[in-house]
């Protein structure tokens, strides 16, 4: 008998130690940090849609990088890739600063844009296009269009060549001044 109230007092005695352990620890204030705490400031929901521009069809695996920057000072830079939709999703930019949005995707040209973050939930949506024609000062002409010489000309000038002017040299004499390109039609 005396071991049966003996038990009945150890879990009595045990019940009362964890219901006034549980009460202390209810009773701190779970808002208190360290001295040094400093809370982050708040940041923004972005969402980025990319989109194929000639369908409007999303875009999946296109790298989409965020630049934030603060002021002057740069934050690094952060990387996701879009999902099947099309969409990628960040939730760390702090709300007011800049951050420059790149897209990159095989196939399409590379797209830049900066935005400022002021609103708590913001959605971006990027039309990737297809590439377009390279600029050049130089015109293939001829048989040698396409031939991957690097010089761009021909060793026999062109049909659509202008005469030289009164002052310059004759066609025979060789000048170290460029052409300057055709007029564009």
């Amino acid at each position: 008998m005396f071991h049966r109230s003996h038990v009945c007092i150890r879990v009595l005695v045990a019940g009362i130690g964890l219901s006034a352990f549980s009460l202390a620890l209810c009773a701190q204030d779970s808002n208190q940090h360290g001295r040094k705490y400093k809370a982050p400031p708040p940041s923004a929901h972005i969402e980025v849609t990319v989109l194929k521009d000639f369908n409007g069809k999303p875009v999946t695996n296109a790298h989409v990088i965020f630049h934030p920057t603060e002021g002057d000072r740069d934050k690094g830079s952060l990387e996701l890739k879009t999902n099947e939709d099309g969409k990628a999703i960040i939730d760390v930019i702090p709300i007011g600063d800049t951050v420059t949005l790149q897209v990159i995707a095989d196939g399409y040209q590379t797209y830049g844009q900066s935005y400022k973050i002021d609103k708590p939930e913001m959605t971006m949506e990027v039309r990737m296009k297809r590439p377009g024609g390279q600029y050049s000062i130089y015109k293939n002409t001829g048989s040698n269009a396409g031939s991957g010489s690097g010089s761009g000309g021909s060793s026999s000038p062109s049909p659509n060549a202008t005469p030289p002017a009164s002052g310059d040299k004759p066609a025979g004499g060789q000048s170290n001044a460029n052409p300057p390109p055709p007029p564009p039609k």
